[in-house]
């Protein structure tokens, strides 16, 4: 009889160990595909922030109904297909439907607008690229309108600027007190030093605008606009293009002899290092659009997963210290975005002293 009963109380026990442990399996279960969910969203966030868009998305939020919701503007879609095609970006209903204009049907497909049918099909080739017709794509994009936004800042900031200068006999007033140190900063310890007391003026207004253009755009991105138009490829080689534009058209016979015919050196090694420095004038720009794309890009990659982290652990450890962190990281995104604009400003006034050099090689000997 006592036997009996310990063999049920342990078969009991047995059963009520196994079910507990299925449980805890399942919640385990539960609670890794919560989190693999959860770091799948915060990586599609995470991409959506980083390229740019055809509306301008603030924010957005799931109600209760499990719908999301928007919180931001529709933007201008401008295309060319045979024909100006102009409508609301609102269309695409957040690049999830197919926008039909003028008996055309349009679909955003990774970020590049194609022509399709009303059903929104995209067709491959073998490498699994989109074989759809491209249209000219002339819209304004989120990153165009803080592209704008910061050039009227700029414009009636520094014109400001100016009339204080001409009213009060040269002195800066109101907004102008804080920038005429940083402008004053840029002409005498980096465009003199780097490019000479004599050429110097004809590319001052070029880096300035250069340093507040990216310093502006910098700043932004770090705004909860969430605009990364620094961290655009796209942006930063326009800006390298410019500053190499500039330095191939000013400059000087100088800069051309060291390149294709260096002088004091030996013929044959003339002609060894003269695809090694034409090579250099390219690598110029591209350092410049690279040095300041990858680290905007990666600043913003860092911050967004830091705070990715809060909603993955779900802890009170966790989330604090990635807040933490987090602050920390922006505060140095801070420090980053004056720091890529000076060092932009810096190589590009370097680049137009390479350029506008005018002694000869025996004079400088």
């Amino acid at each position: 009889m006592r036997r009996n009963f310990l063999v049920k109380t342990l078969t009991v026990f047995l059963l009520l160990v196994a079910v507990s442990a299925s449980a805890f399996q399942d919640k385990e279960h539960a609670e890794s595909d919560s989190k693999e969910g959860t770091k799948q969203e915060i990586k599609k966030f995470i991409e959506h922030h980083l390229k740019d868009s055809h509306d301008f998305g603030i924010t957005s939020y799931t109600n209760d109904q499990g719908e999301k919701k928007h919180i931001g503007f529709s933007l201008p879609v401008i295309l060319w297909d045979e024909g100006l095609h102009v409508f609301s970006s609102s269309k695409f209903h957040h690049e999830t439907t197919v926008a039909e204009n003028k008996g055309n049907y349009y679909k955003i497909y990774h970020g590049l607008v194609f022509k399709t049918d009303s059903e929104g099909t995209i067709t491959y080739d073998e490498k699994h690229h989109p074989t759809n017709a491209k249209p000219l794509d002339l819209s304004i994009t989120k990153s165009v309108v803080m592209i704008i936004i910061t050039a009227l800042l700029m414009f009636f900031l520094f014109r400001g600027l100016a009339k204080s200068y001409g009213k009060n006999g040269g002195i800066a007033t109101g907004a102008g007190r804080f920038f005429e140190p940083i402008i004053l900063y840029i002409r005498d310890d980096i465009a003199i030093p780097n490019i000479g007391e004599k050429n110097h003026g004809k590319y001052m207004s070029f880096l300035l605008t250069i340093f507040f253009f990216i310093w502006f755009l910098n700043i932004f991105g770090l705004t909860p606009l969430g605009v990364n138009v620094t961290g655009n490829i796209a942006i930063t080689s326009s800006l390298a293009l410019l500053t190499f534009l500039i330095t191939t058209f000013t400059a000087k016979k100088n800069y051309w002899k060291h390149i294709f015919w260096m002088p004091g050196v030996p013929v044959p090694m003339k002609i060894v290092l003269i695809p090694i420095e034409l090579l250099g004038v390219i690598i110029k720009p591209f350092s410049l659009l690279i040095r300041l794309y990858a680290n905007m890009q990666a600043g913003h990659i860092v911050l967004m997963s830091l705070v990715g982290l809060i909603f993955i652990f779900k802890s009170w450890l966790g989330g604090t210290m990635s807040f933490f962190l987090a602050f920390s990281i922006s505060l140095i995104e801070v420090l980053v975005a004056l720091l890529q604009a000076y060092i932009f400003t810096m190589l590009s006034a370097l680049y137009f002293g390479f350029a506008s050099e005018e002694h000869e090689h025996d004079e400088a000997h």
